[in-house]
C-alpha cells in the first residue's frame, strides 16, 4: 500500500502540490484526474522518488521514501513499472531489446531467460513476434503496448501510467484500457495500478478508485460511481468540460 501524507512541492515561487493526502489501495486500479497543471504527473514522480517533496511523507509498504538516500530509493523503485506518456522507447533498440532492458541492466539473468520473458510480456500485450521490429516501424498504439510490456518485464508490484491514452484514437485508446484492465485483473499478476489520465472513459471503464486533483490538493476521492453521481460544482464543471471536448471531436 502507498500512503501519501500532506505532500507539498513548489518550483521556485510556484506551488504545485499544496498538501496532498491520498491512499493508493493495494490490488486496485487507482485513477487520478484533474485539469492540466494541477500536479498529477508531479505526484507520480514523487511516488517513485524522482522528486523530493518540500514537506510531507510517502510511505510505500511501510517505508517512508522521503527520508531515504538514493541507493535506498533505487531499491524501492524495483517494485515499480512505469508507462510514460510518449512510451519513451529507445529508438536505436529493437522492440525486444526495449522490453528486456531492465532485466539486462539490473539482473544477472541469462540471455535465454530474458528472451523468454520478453516473448511472454509481448504476448500479454498482444504483440507476439515483434521482437525484431524497430520503434520507427510501430504505430502510436503499438508503442504504448511495447512500453507496457517493458513495464511488466520485471513483474512489478505497482505500475504507474502517465496519460496512457493521450494522442490515440478512440479505438486504440479502448484497446489500451482493456490491456490495463487485463493486467490489473485477469492475468493474475496482482498489480496495483495508478493511472493519471484526462480520459473519463478510462475512469468509468476500469477504475476502482478515482481521485480528482484541484489546485494542488485531492479535491475528490471515491468510486467511479460516486464521481458520476456527485453534485460537487468543481467536479461537475470538470466532467462537463471533458464531455464538451469529446462531443466536439
Amino acid at each position: 500500500m502507498i500512503e501519501i501524507k500532506n505532500l507539498v512541492k513548489s518550483f521556485g515561487n510556484k506551488p504545485v502540490l499544496r498538501g496532498v493526502d491520498l491512499n493508493i489501495e493495494e490490488g486496485k486500479t487507482n485513477v487520478i484526474i484533474g485539469a492540466s497543471g494541477c500536479g498529477k504527473s508531479v505526484l507520480l514522480k514523487h511516488i517513485v522518488g524522482l522528486l523530493k517533496p518540500d514537506e510531507g511523507h510517502i510511505i510505500i509498504d511501510g517505508e517512508d521514501i522521503t527520508t531515504m538516500n538514493e541507493k535506498q530509493i533505487y531499491a524501492i523503485r524495483k517494485k515499480f513499472g512505469f508507462l510514460f506518456q510518449s512510451a519513451a522507447l529507445f529508438d536505436s533498440m529493437s522492440v525486444g531489446d526495449n522490453v528486456g532492458i531492465a532485466l539486462r541492466e539490473n539482473t544477472f539473468m541469462p540471455k535465454a531467460e530474458i528472451d523468454k520473458v520478453v516473448t511472454e510480456k509481448l504476448g500479454l500485450v498482444n504483440l507476439p513476434g515483434t521482437e525484431d521490429l524497430m520503434p520507427s516501424e510501430l504505430s502510436g498504439g503499438m508503442k504504448k503496448r511495447v512500453g507496457l510490456a517493458r513495464a511488466l518485464a520485471t513483474n512489478p508490484q505497482y505500475i504507474l501510467y502517465d496519460e496512457p491514452t493521450t494522442g490515440l484514437d478512440p479505438i486504440t485508446s479502448e484497446t489500451i484500457d482493456e490491456l490495463m484492465d487485463s493486467v490489473a485483473t485477469k492475468k493474475g499478476l496482482g498489480v496495483t495500478s495508478i493511472i493519471v489520465t484526462h480520459d473519463i472513459f478510462t475512469v468509468y471503464e476500469i477504475g476502482d478508485r478515482v481521485s480528482m486533483m484541484y489546485e494542488g490538493i485531492v479535491h475528490f476521492n471515491g468510486t467511479p460511481q460516486e464521481l458520476r453521481a456527485t453534485s460537487d460544482p468543481i467536479v461537475r464543471q470538470f466532467l462537463e468540460r471533458t464531455d464538451e471536448k469529446k462531443a466536439k471531436h
